[in-house]
């Protein structure tokens, strides 16, 4: 199964913070060598792509803070002070390959969107063309709601790009060296597991606490990860960043770390609607939900009830058993509601489809 990794050729590599810092600062000797094992792999023809953590705490420690940074206002403060003394370590290290890296900040919004989302991802397409390194990370310093709760952590952003970009394989590069169906820190009969074809609530509960003073993710993150990557096509190698030469090793197949095998590859707009977060819930009854899972479009008579506030065009759920692409906004669809077909020009004042969401708008969670 690992040999299957010598043939990816678009990589998405995630760098976590504890691989990072040092002694109150940057490891600057750690990301060199990272630097150094990324441009060995351009030097054999393929693709990367960085997600790398790091920010927040850069800034944190210029400012001398020694604990966790909770609050939303100072996070984005440190995020700020520390993106750009980030970016232009990186531009150090790579320039000595030869190498020119680029910034992609992102909030869960531009990939909620469906035309940033695509803009974005010619943006990417142009920077690979161009042989550059997109070093990505979350514009944590302006995205008030996703902060602590959407993205959230480097992980999730990760399998984000890795599933918009098409990438082949994602590597997580952290300070343990794979999931264990235990904790390894208090039980000395917990085995690594080096592979797992899918990951299931059994798979879940092996998950540990979160992680360390200045990251925010946990196993239970990467795993989460490593479903949206899978939903991709993607296969994703968890593994300890300070392994020797770990990059290119996981590459050529060697056993590493966990192996999670890709699953079957949705298609991208399926993918955009599955991974979106949605704006509100409309919620329908079981005879709507019965027509849903035969394959039939949503018609304003099965809604029973709208939740939050939305724009037609964004990604909703449907009851806890799907996430549709509405055509009608929420205002709309709480005039529309219980309401005939017939009846959607005379109550909302203007001619449109009968259809709140076709089926193809419409990905069931299961």
């Amino acid at each position: 199964m690992r040999d299957a990794l010598r043939k990816a050729n678009r990589i998405v590599v995630k760098i976590g913070t504890n691989l990072l810092a040092r002694d109150g600062g940057l490891d600057v000797e750690a990301m060199a060598r990272f630097c150094d094992q990324i441009a060995s792999l351009l030097e054999v023809g393929k693709q990367v792509l960085l997600v790398s953590s790091g920010a927040i705490g850069m800034g944190a420690m210029e400012l001398g803070i020694e604990s966790k940074v909770t609050e939303v206002r100072m996070r984005q403060a440190c995020a700020a002070i520390g993106q750009p003394l980030l970016m232009h370590q990186y531009r150090e290290c790579f320039a000595n390959h030869g190498i020119t890296i680029a910034q992609v900040l992102i909030t869960r919004y531009v990939l909620n969107n469906r035309r940033t989302y695509l803009n974005l991802q010619a943006s990417v397409e142009t920077l690979l063309s161009l042989n550059v390194v997109p070093i990505f990370n979350e514009n944590d310093s302006i995205a008030v709601d996703e902060i602590n709760l959407a993205f959230g952590d480097n992980d999730r952003l990760s399998a984000m790009v890795a599933s918009k970009i098409d990438a082949d394989l994602l590597i997580i590069l952290t300070d343990i060296d794979g999931l264990y169906d235990g904790d390894p820190k208090s039980d000395p009969h917990v085995r690594r597991i080096a592979v797992v074809p899918k990951i299931t609530d059994e798979v879940f509960s092996w998950a540990g606490s979160p992680g360390s003073t200045f990251s925010t993710g946990g196993m239970k993150t990467k795993l989460l990860a490593a479903e949206i990557a899978a939903s991709a096509g993607c296969s994703i190698v968890l593994a300890h960043g300070n392994e020797k030469n770990v990059l290119p090793r996981i590459c050529e197949g060697e056993d590493i770390g966990t192996l999670f095998l890709a699953g079957k590859r949705l298609s991208a707009r399926n993918r955009w609607i599955l991974n979106s977060a949605p704006r509100g819930t409309i919620w329908i009854d079981e005879g709507a939900v019965s027509a849903l899972r035969r394959h039939k479009s949503l018609l304003p008579p099965g809604i029973v009830g709208v939740e939050g506030f939305f724009d037609s065009g964004e990604v909703v759920a449907i009851n806890d058993i799907a996430k549709a692409v509405t055509a009608f906004d929420s205002e709309e669809l709480r005039k529309l509601m219980g309401h005939h077909t017939a009846d959607i020009t005379s109550i909302i004042g203007s001619k449109r489809r009968d259809e709140v969401s076709l089926p193809e708008d419409i990905v069931f969670l299961d």
